[in-house]
């Protein structure tokens, strides 16, 4: 018998009553998600909602004042995700309602024949067939009332609706694969009766989603005709910002947007003119954008730029390297397909490379090469690796694992941006070629607060989040479209990219009060941090404190001075 072993961590001597808490809870989530595969089924939700009840109800009978700050940090942690998660739940149903036009009631029984097969539940190849079989009819019929409506909608809302729809009927093919996979050649009498029907069940549901897309959802904008997103309002944002316990309103996040761009702006030009370009910044970005290495050197630069940012950090003793962390990550490349939506670099536990193949277009090959030269690579390596996302991903694996249940990313991206912030204060461009690629960066996630914020308000359409990107940062198009393709297409929260440079405002502010306050040095702080795990940054700066929060505690950190 195979026996696991655990990963080692700090919290060996203690098992607190909420930690342990949310180690079931982790635990339950997934089994219970597992088990009811289908993202959209009724049942799953059901489930999900009655059990958050419960664990709230569980949470509520422990006594808050008996605990220590770790597990009241983790109380209070707790206590939102449960209300969060009934919160979104409730959501996700409302949601469901408007998917019915488009995927009812042939959905609804399919994925029955998914959770009976899932407990067991007897089912005869006969009944499946006629379950598959009737599917197969309303399908056809959904797709020539699609067909025969010729007007194609621009609404924004109803593309997105047309856009979850196509997505669903993707994730409901692939479930009955599973489930057509669990019976064939076990049930001979089963796949007698069932073979033929779910061939046709299955051509008909490609061809219901290709439909959809084709005549719901995308327009006639071009390359950017398949860029959809569903605005959450000013409503919806409040409420995401309370989750994450900001305590701004969405203009006020737009002013600090415009705040930090109107600095970097300043610094722009100071390089520029270090090279010559006067105050025309955005001609030293061009020139700066030219200094790509040659087809097949990408690799090698970002260990070279890699090697450099570690070297750096352990010169001036900032954070604990582990030797494995330093040691042990994989560098993989981007597919071409995937630069579409992520054009710049990726990582974590890998660095995944943005650059070029034979097969993209010679367009393509220049945007790519120059949205991913040596000056801005630079900054992007360590941010992905050491000591941005790879560190982090390092220690959230050995410490207080726990709290993943409760990621942000006003944690997770906030604290690899934070490091271009310290690493900027350092010195670490040293020259204006270098200072160009770190402000590009700088300014792309002001830009990311300002059209994230205002597409959720209704005040910005995907084009113009893509010129904005163009204009106020000096993006290739192409860059841009990724960046907003990638916004508003994936299963990023709305406060997502904004989380980028206000996480990292939070980080450099919490900084500020405790290495320049004298109460930590800058690698106890960062090494503190680094062992709490993932939290909202006005709970981690309550907890490094000391400071004692009550259940229900609402945000009021105001760490930015407009």
């Amino acid at each position: 018998m195979r026996v696991k072993i655990p990963h080692p961590t700090d919290d060996r001597a203690r098992c607190g009553v909420v930690s342990a808490m949310i180690e079931c809870v982790r635990a339950d989530v997934a089994d219970i998600e597992q088990f009811y595969s289908c993202n959209f089924s009724n049942t799953r939700v059901r489930r999900l909602k009655d059990y958050f009840r419960d664990k709230l109800d569980e949470l509520t009978g422990v006594t808050f004042d008996q605990l220590d700050l770790e597990d009241q940090t983790d109380f209070i942690l707790l206590e939102k995700y449960l209300n969060e998660q009934l919160d979104g739940l409730g959501s996700f149903e409302t949601s469901l309602e408007e998917l019915k036009p488009i995927l009812e009631p042939f959905t609804s029984n399919l994925v029955d024949l998914l959770e009976r097969r899932q407990k067991v539940v007897p089912t005869t190849g006969r009944y499946a067939a006629e379950v598959l079989s009737s599917a197969c009819g309303e399908m056809q019929r959904k797709v020539h009332e699609i067909t025969n409506n010729t007007s194609k909608t621009s609404d924004q809302a109803d593309r997105f609706v047309a856009y979850r729809a196509a997505s669903n009927l993707d994730e409901l093919e692939s479930l009955l694969e599973e489930w057509m996979t669990f019976y064939k050649g076990y049930d001979p009498t089963f796949t007698w009766w069932t073979t033929a029907p779910y061939e046709e069940a299955r051509n008909q549901m490609r061809q219901l989603a290709t439909t959809v897309r084709d005549k719901l959802v995308r327009t006639d904008g071009g390359s950017t005709a398949d860029i959809v997103g569903q605005p959450v309002g000013r409503a919806g944002l409040l409420s995401a910002l309370d989750a994450q316990f900001i305590a701004y309103s969405p203009e006020e996040l737009i002013q600090i947007a415009d705040k930090e761009y109107a600095w970097c702006e300043q610094e722009m030009i100071k390089a520029s003119e270090a090279l010559d370009y006067g105050q025309d910044w955005k001609a030293a970005l061009e020139y700066v954008k030219n200094l790509f290495v040659e087809p097949g050197q990408q690799i090698h630069l970002v260990h070279e730029l890699a090697e450099e940012a570690v070297s750096y950090v352990k010169e001036h003793d900032m954070v604990t390297i582990p030797l494995i962390a330093e040691e042990c990550w994989r560098t993989l490349m981007m597919t071409p397909e995937r630069q579409k939506v992520n054009p710049f670099f990726l990582g974590g536990e890998d660095i995944i490379v943005s650059y070029p193949t034979d097969t993209m277009s010679h367009a393509d090959k220049l945007m790519s090469m120059r949205g991913n030269n040596r000056p801005m690579s630079r900054s992007t390596v360590f941010h992905e690796l050491i000591p941005g996302h790879h560190l982090q991903m390092h220690m959230i694996a050995r410490y207080r694992s726990y709290r993943s249940l409760f990621t942000t990313p006003f944690w997770i991206e906030g604290w690899a941006f934070y490091w271009e912030f310290i690493l900027w204060d350092r010195g670490f461009a040293g020259t204006p070629e270098e200072k160009i690629g770190m402000l590009f960066w700088r300014m792309h996630r002001c830009a990311r607060i300002v059209f994230s914020l205002k597409f959720h308000l209704n005040e910005m359409t995907p084009q113009e989040c893509i010129d904005y990107l163009v204009e106020k940062v000096g993006h290739e198009r192409a860059t841009a479209e990724g960046e907003v393709r990638r916004s508003f297409n994936g299963d990023y929260s709305p406060l997502y990219q904004a989380g980028y440079m206000l996480g990292a405002l939070q980080i450099y502010a919490l900084r500020k009060e405790m290495v320049e306050g004298g109460e930590l040095s800058e690698k106890e702080f960062h090494d503190r941090m680094l062992r709490e795990g993932e939290m909202p940054i006005e709970i981690l700066r309550a907890l490094m404190q000391g400071r004692k929060l009550q259940p229900g505690h609402k945000a009021a950190w105001r760490f930015y001075d407009l």
